[in-house]
């Protein structure tokens, strides 16, 4: 029998007119979209990005808004139960139909579904949104609250007075971060439709799976919103099985259950642990048709006592799997910027770095729907913070009300999708109260409003997701703790910031021991070519006020170049400086992220900051904004290979001076060869390890093969540090049992500065190789950080590479942005460079 179709919609987005009661403009908006788009579109404000631009800018977001459009309604348009679904109105806004207040929106994370039945009419309707000043009702409420609670000082950059944007429930970025512009969007960015139901619309869909030894039990959850009483028709079609459903609803919402058994199901599995097969589940009520992606995969997080205190590990399928990824933020501080093929961009760069997971920060936003889509066709786990950071929040009952909603609304949306790893109550909220000295004056009475909120989020995942995982906040010890995870590092996740804001040296990173270090980063500039989009000839130095507005971390660009000074030669331009700064950058993360992956199974997972960027800006990115890759992005394709050695210096006996106390930097008396097993089955390699001059000579110190078992880190060999001459550094690449080359690496027992670099002569070649354009290095002399660039949108397979003499190199290029670049294109743009130019 098929399902009647009394369901339609009519489509609000498109074209509205754009207009302010404070100025004499009124210009065309496109919604989806934000008003800083509509303005520069029509030559109103220039470009936010550029130079100093954003204070000449900044009145865009002190002004009221409005917008409104006409529609057209036919008769059979407005026969039945009318809903006007608005979704991310950001996001104080008073909504009009046909002049009449239908609305008041309070919160850009939430869906608004509005009841405008009979207030349609046939023919010309008009709808109309209003903003208010979003800085003024922030500041407005934070002045009424009955005691002080303080915002995050990240705001305050570039002189800017800081917005308290803990009082209102939009993007806490948007206002500005240490590494972001003061936007502050005006606009909807999500559905915008008139629906029309007979009887009943989708609430939402949700999915929970019970594996077995040969199935899984899917028992599907459907909300529905009933305008009264009566039956409605339900269907659901997956893996070739349907359930239909006549299921009589009461006035609101209602709640209907149905389970099926999909047998000898494909697992999903994150990227580089096996394939991610998607069952399609269509979901019928009357004609209102809604398609979701299931994953089957069994997520676990272990934190069980241990001979350490706790573990914090993901298993999925059974296997514990090491999470190796980095944080992700909004992909554009201008909303309308942000589409699918940026954020497919995007991804596809942090898969290609052999990531499996990015953590969703807390101080920017939920993604549209296709994000997470797209994440579960990669592969790529998320780590979901809810919406707060870095400051204290309101627990007054509207606020926890609205806050209520939105997490509803949100766990809801989302927790079908299988890379939904774990929510995550916030971003180092527990450790701000020990940052501000209001919360430091009072801390029984902002543990306690913390609570109230923290308390409320986990409740709520416990009600509507319960097969999930809930973490109070990130860094945390774990439930109810809320003592220091910066710091501590025997369980829980860590944020482990001292390299850069307290400016240890990178080694520093092998002092601590994480379970799972879920934040933490070392700057560099963005690359050149971005640079000059930003700037002109005159303002490329880096204490320029315009180098210095696109560095929003306090004293960031004396802290590049004073670390600079620690390892390198100073560079003798400005190119070679931002060049320079990327090397320094890639080096830091490489030599946290290797050590800690070498403490496997303690240490667990590991997140860098950041992937992306949000504007052109010096920051902790591995991408910069637009997507293109830094050096960092090709060196954690390096130390994220599933099969990887490591180069560990060892203290037999560490140091210490005159008082008794370690003596920083202390050269290691071995280095451990440590082999990395990330996948699920055992294997040999065969590991070559050179002690290699950097004049040119080179000599075998270890060749060998050695079985390493699955999901497992062993020591392979170890170099005694006196075999080494001052002038010799270590080269070592291991392959698999047929002799396949698997990876390579490097270790320098001291500063690059201590070595005489030679200028080498390298050779570059292009060929095509199975469609593929393939390009060849080599290098009469040890070269180091060879990177190649062109100016075709697109990445190599490798970069940043150590060349030795007698070695070729092959580099494919995959283009970006549906580039089709020749041969010749490649080659006209083409540069090499390498660490010996530098100085």
């Amino acid at each position: 029998m098929s399902m009647p179709a009394t369901y339609s919609t009519i489509d609000l987005t498109g074209r509205f007119a754009l207009s302010s009661p404070t100025t004499d403009i009124t210009v065309p908006i496109d919604l989806p979209g934000d008003v800083h788009a509509a303005l520069l579109a029509a030559d109103k404000i220039p470009d936010p990005y550029f130079g100093e631009n954003e204070k000449p800018v900044m009145w865009v977001n002190e002004t009221a808004w409005s917008v409104e459009r006409s529609f057209a309604a036919s008769a059979a348009d407005i026969e039945g139960y009318l809903t006007l679904t608005l979704a991310e109105v950001d996001c104080i806004a008073t909504i009009s139909l046909n002049g009449e207040v239908i609305a008041q929106t309070d919160n850009s994370f939430v869906r608004n579904d509005i009841d405008v039945t009979g207030r349609v009419r046939e023919g010309d309707n008009s709808l109309r949104i209003d903003f208010a000043i979003a800085p003024d009702v922030a500041q407005a409420r934070s002045d009424a609250h009955p005691f002080p609670i303080p915002f995050t000082k990240n705001y305050q950059t570039n002189g800017l007075k800081g917005i308290p944007m803990n009082f209102i429930r939009k993007a806490a970025c948007h206002a500005g971060w240490d590494w972001g512009i003061c936007i502050m969007p005006i606009g909807v960015y999500g559905t915008m439709s008139l629906r029309k139901s007979r009887l009943a619309r989708q609430e939402s869909v949700q999915v929970d799976q019970a594996h077995g030894q040969t199935s899984v039990e899917l028992s599907i959850k459907t909300r529905l919103f009933a305008f009264a009483h009566g039956e409605v028709e339900l269907e659901h079609t997956i893996a070739g099985q349907t359930i239909s459903d006549k299921v009589v609803v009461k006035q609101g919402e209602n709640l209907f259950t149905h389970n099926l058994t999909i047998h000898d199901p494909k697992l999903w599995w994150p990227a580089g642990q096996g394939a991610q097969p998607l069952y399609e589940l269509v979901t019928n009520l009357e004609g209102e048709k809604t398609t979701r992606q299931i994953g089957l995969r069994q997520l676990e997080w272990i934190v069980e006592k241990d001979e350490i205190d706790h573990s914090f590990k993901c298993r999925v399928n059974g296997r514990d799997i090491s999470m190796l990824g980095a944080n992700w933020i909004p992909a554009d501080a201008i909303p309308s910027r942000i589409t699918p093929a940026v954020i497919r961009d995007l991804l596809d760069s942090a898969k290609a770095a052999n990531m499996n997971m990015l953590r969703i920060w807390g101080g920017g936003q939920y993604e549209p729907d296709y994000f997470y889509e797209m994440c579960d066709e990669l592969g790529i786990l998320i780590w979901h913070d809810f919406m707060f950071a870095c400051m204290s929040y309101p627990s007054d009952r509207p606020f926890l009300a609205n806050v209520r909603t939105e997490i509803t609304q949100q766990v809801r949306r989302l927790s079908h999708h299988a890379c939904i790893a774990l929510w995550c109550g916030d971003n180092e909220v527990i450790g701000s109260l020990s940052w501000y000295p209001e919360t430091k004056a009072a801390p029984e009475r902002y543990v306690a409003n913390y609570d109230r909120l923290n308390s409320m989020l986990g409740n709520i995942v416990e009600d509507e997701d319960p097969v999930r995982r809930f973490w109070p906040s990130s860094p945390s010890m774990g439930y109810l703790d809320f003592s220091d995870g910066w710091h501590a590092d025997t369980r829980g996740d860590t944020h482990y910031w001292d390299v850069w804001h307290s400016a240890k040296s990178f080694e520093a990173y092998r002092t601590v021991n994480p379970r799972f270090a879920s934040e933490f980063g070392f700057q560099s500039f963005t690359s050149m070519n971005v640079i000059e989009t930003f700037s002109e000839p005159k303002d490329r130095n880096p204490s320029s006020p315009v180098m210095e507005n696109h560095q929003r971390n306090d004293g960031g660009n004396a802290r590049i170049l004073e670390t600079m000074t620690r390892y390198f030669r100073f560079p003798r331009d400005f190119d070679q400086m931002v060049f320079l700064s990327q090397i320094q950058q890639g080096l830091a993360i490489k030599t946290a992220i290797e050590y800690w992956r070498s403490t496997k199974p303690r240490c667990m997972g590991t997140l860098f900051w950041q992937i992306n960027d949000i504007w052109p800006v010096a920051s902790w990115s591995s991408l910069d904004y637009g997507g293109q890759w830094k050096l960092l992005q090709y060196m954690a394709k390096r130390f994220f290979l599933p099969v990887n050695v490591v180069a560990v210096p060892v203290h037999d006996q560490v140091p210490t001076n005159s008082r008794g106390k370690p003596v920083e930097n202390a050269p290691a008396s071995r280095i451990v060869l440590k082999a990395i097993n990330d996948t699920g089955a055992p294997l040999s390699i065969a590991l070559e390890v050179l002690a290699v001059t950097v004049s040119g000579g080179q000599r075998v110190l270890f060749s060998g093969n050695s079985a390493v078992s699955a999901d497992a880190a062993i020591e392979v060999t170890a170099i005694a540090a006196e075999d080494l001459a001052a002038d010799e550094f270590l080269f070592f690449s291991w392959r698999d049992a047929r002799g396949n080359l698997l990876g390579e690496n490097d270790y320098f027992p001291k500063p690059y500065k201590a070595y005489e670099l030679v200028q080498p002569k390298i050779r570059a070649g292009w060929s095509e190789v199975e469609g593929q354009l393939v390009l060849s290095l080599t290098s009469d002399q040890p070269a180091l950080f060879v990177t190649a660039t062109v100016d075709v949108p697109g990445y190599f397979s490798d970069n940043a590479v150590t060349l030795l003499p007698g070695r070729t190199t092959d580099l494919t290029f995959t283009p970006r942005h549906g580039a089709t670049p020749s041969a010749s294109e490649l080659v006209q743009s083409l540069k090499v460079r390498n660490l010996s130019e530098t100085f």
